[in-house]
């Protein structure tokens, strides 16, 4: 393979993406949607690495990424959507998202700018999911999602008016509340997975400590059991705190905190020692977490446990 085929295509404007694909030209330079009904992508591009530079979200009716339980599935077979954020690499042979598609949503960040939905789409989560973590789609959701999808294309292809950015970016909103909902729901079905998943976690967090992993890694991170899991730190958080009610950072926290208070009541290494021995760089850091954690210092709470 040529050099340039390995090197991922940036695509900076929603403009030379569809020049690069073959698709007409966008009617609004900063949103489009590709109803793939009505267009063709070659596949040598559609196959292509490539990094993007705006908002994407694809609606596929057949996914290769079910998870199994068992003998069973407990996924739906309703196609899915996948996400991604700009700045993310997509494509390559075998992957997902160079799967067929029935529509694919392409918004530039600029789209968004004096809207609330400008901040509060940071906030969405499965923007940074990866691709094998696809929200499936239950029937009625398919339905739902589809509607919403046809909604866009019909208010892109009818004339664009002093209403039509506001109309648009209420329906953008709606269908990544709607997202979001479906994944919380995707979670639930996937418990058993879940249950398992924490139970991994847990046992990678012991060994973490019990390796002494802090030495040459420093403090746990939520990229570093992520990485573990072969899951996104996104993905992960939001699959905890469905579970437990608390995100991977907040149980990582509170076994550090188990492991200072075991340190402090058996040793007597100074509060900097004990820092150091837990991952931390700065002491300081180290105390301003147990106080918060615990509303006293280090020192204190050796003291009282004595």
């Amino acid at each position: 393979m040529k050099k340039d085929e390995q090197t991922p295509k940036k695509f900076r404007s929603l403009t030379e993406a569809h020049l690069f694909f073959d698709l007409p030209e966008p009617k609004h330079p900063l949103i489009s949607l590709i109803n793939e009904a009505h267009s063709f992508m070659p596949d040598d591009k559609l196959h292509r690495r490539h990094v993007l530079g705006f908002y994407k979200i694809s609606y596929k009716p057949k996914l290769s990424g079910k998870i199994e339980y068992g003998q069973d599935y407990y996924d739906f077979d309703q196609g899915g959507l996948l996400f991604a954020a700009p700045g993310q690499i997509m494509g390559g042979k075998g992957s997902e998202d160079s799967a067929c598609s029935q529509f694919s949503l392409f918004i530039h960040p600029d789209f968004f700018l004096g809207y609330p939905l400008a901040k509060k789409i940071k906030k969405f989560g499965f923007f940074s999911y990866s691709i094998k973590e696809t929200l499936h789609l239950s029937e009625e959701e398919k339905n739902t999602v589809l509607s919403l999808f046809n909604f866009i294309e019909n208010e892109l292809n009818a004339r664009i008016d002093d209403f039509s950015h506001d109309v648009i970016i209420s329906q953008l909103e709606l269908l990544f509340n709607y997202a979001n909902r479906f994944y919380k729901r995707q979670f639930i079905t996937r418990k058993a997975l879940g249950s398992n998943l924490l139970e991994k976690f847990e046992t990678l967090l012991d060994a973490y400590f019990k390796d002494d992993l802090s030495a040459e890694l420093g403090l746990p991170s939520v990229s570093y059991f992520a990485d573990q899991l072969n899951l996104s730190a996104s993905y992960l958080t939001d699959m905890l705190r469905s579970l437990t009610g608390q995100s991977t950072q907040q149980h990582i926290h509170d076994r550090l905190i188990v492991e200072a208070k075991q340190i402090l009541s058996t040793t007597n290494l100074s509060v900097g020692e004990v820092a150091y021995a837990l991952g931390f760089e700065h002491s300081q850091s180290f105390s301003n977490l147990f106080k918060t954690k615990t509303s006293i210092s280090p020192l204190e709470f050796r003291k009282s446990f004595n």
